[in-house]
């Protein structure tokens, strides 16, 4: 998300600080082009005019050109003003409230709302340890109920059984009696939508409201309509007592228009983004974190955040254990891989470390994508049990059963082979530094992801000592095996 705005801002500041000293005619051309990028990703007029004028007075002051280092100090000041544009700090959903918390969803048909409330619901079971129930109000859309019915089953969250002929508002108050007299922390109402916004939904919407008296009121927009989805809310908002949004299809918003208008427009707090179709694929959204993301910082904590998600806690005792002995065999590998993909794989990895947000283009102008983690486990998996604990038995002949096995290459076996050995000399040597207590300066040298993990990443291929270099901090073997489509 934000890609295209993130190249623009990332080539006007690279250019401002490698002038070194600044006046204020290099600030004003700066920020010109910065003006020209925020309008190409779609962002409002207004917010645009009001952002620009905001930054443009605080980066020529003084303080900012005569320091040290003038084009850091802009790109400090920007990063701010992107922050406080998104709005500065995270809101938490409020479900604190007498039992049941009531979250009401509204938006326009095709905006992602019936699955988003079951992303919601699934993270509110799992994160939040809430017993929730969710009920589809939405009567008019062929099936609207069944299918929220059958991605409850999917989540494993309970739904609102299903009476014909019930009117939303009957609905509701149903959904109210049954999570009442059933004990739930949480009720979602998944209510109806309409291709547009008209007088009769906002009334449908408003009757809901009277009845159900949500703790929270949360839009749905799709995040790829840009100035579109930013026209439904203010809509909305004019309406109905919103409290939130929820962006959908983020992971698709390479401009990232809505969300830097949403709450700036609205006043109203960006709560969630939907980052894919899987039903985990929500995130929180940190202003903060996004703002860094779009200037090319990184995202570190979001990191680390989905690494504790991630990591399965065996796996990463096993390891440990395995480490401490100086032993890495292809199963170990192996399991490295399965968490780099349960991660996002190596380019959304690569997209939150600080400096490695060129590799990250890179890998995608150069062919390399997910698949590659596939292929490399298809490699492993052709392997028998005896082969991947002990891969020096693997001869010439075997190598050929193995590359037919997985529909690759004698070359690529070589190659995963090769990087295995010298991932397997790292662990032997680690052993020597001390066990685990070397794995930071071994694996976080270089800002890398090893070192911000720990035991769970001692083994992900490359990008322990990844720098600012870019694609030059991965091995030379992992960068010729992605490489290969």
């Amino acid at each position: 998300m934000f890609d295209s705005l993130s190249d623009r801002l990332g080539d006007v500041f690279a250019r401002l600080r490698g002038r070194g000293a600044l006046n204020e005619d290099d600030v004003r051309e700066a920020m010109r082009e910065v003006r020209v990028a925020l309008l190409e990703a779609d962002v409002a007029l207004p917010v645009v005019r009001s952002f620009i004028d905001q930054v443009t007075e605080l980066a020529i002051g003084q303080n900012v050109l005569k320091s040290i280092t003038p084009g850091q100090q802009v790109v400090k000041i920007v990063s701010d003003a992107l922050t406080e544009m998104l709005g500065s700090t995270a809101s938490e959903l409020v479900i604190d409230v007498v039992p049941p918390a009531v979250i009401m969803m509204v938006g326009l048909q095709g905006s992602g709302k019936t699955t988003t409330t079951a992303k919601i619901a699934k993270r509110l079971k799992d994160k939040d340890r809430k017993k929730v129930l969710m009920a589809s109000l939405d009567v008019n859309r062929p099936a609207a109920q069944e299918q929220l019915a059958t991605l409850g089953k999917q989540v494993d969250v309970a739904t609102l059984p299903i009476v014909a002929g019930q009117q939303p508002v009957e609905i509701a108050r149903r959904a109210m009696q049954a999570a009442k007299l059933q004990g739930f922390d949480v009720l979602m109402l998944d209510t109806a939508g309409r291709l547009h916004v008209d007088q009769q939904l906002m009334d449908e919407m408003r009757a809901i409201e009277a009845e159900a008296a949500p703790a929270e009121t949360l839009l749905v927009v799709d995040a790829l309509t840009g100035q579109d989805a930013v026209q439904v809310a203010q809509r909305f908002s004019d309406d109905i007592a919103l409290t939130g949004v929820v962006l959908t299809r983020m992971d698709g918003d390479a401009r990232g228009g809505a969300a830097l208008s949403m709450r700036a427009v609205t006043g109203k707090p960006i709560k969630f983004a939907g980052t894919g179709e899987k039903m985990d694929a929500i995130e929180p959204f940190h202003p903060a974190r996004v703002a860094q993301r779009i200037l090319g910082m990184g995202d570190v904590v979001s990191l680390v955040e989905k690494a504790a998600e991630t990591i399965q806690q065996e796996e990463a005792e096993k390891l440990a254990s395995r480490v401490a002995k100086g032993q890495f065999d292809l199963d170990d590998l192996r399991s490295q891989l399965a968490q780099m993909r349960r991660m996002g794989g190596i380019g959304a990895i690569a997209g939150m470390i600080p400096g490695l947000k060129k590799a990250q283009a890179q890998m995608a102008q150069s062919g390399m994508d997910e698949r590659i983690l596939l292929r490399m486990d298809a490699i492993i998996t052709s392997m028998t049990p005896k082969e991947r604990s002990r891969p020096g038995l693997i001869n010439a002949k075997r190598k050929i059963r193995i590359a037919k096995g997985s529909g690759t290459t004698v070359q690529d076996v070589n190659k995963l082979l090769k990087m295995h050995q010298e991932m397997e000399g790292a662990m032997k040597r680690l052993k020597k530094m001390g066990g685990m207590k070397g794995l930071g300066a071994m694996f976080g040298r270089g800002g890398g992801l090893g070192g911000l993990m720990g035991g769970g990443a001692a083994g992900l291929p490359g990008l322990g000592g990844a720098g600012p270099g870019g694609m030059a901090g991965l091995p030379a073997d992992l960068q010729n095996l992605l490489k290969k489509k």
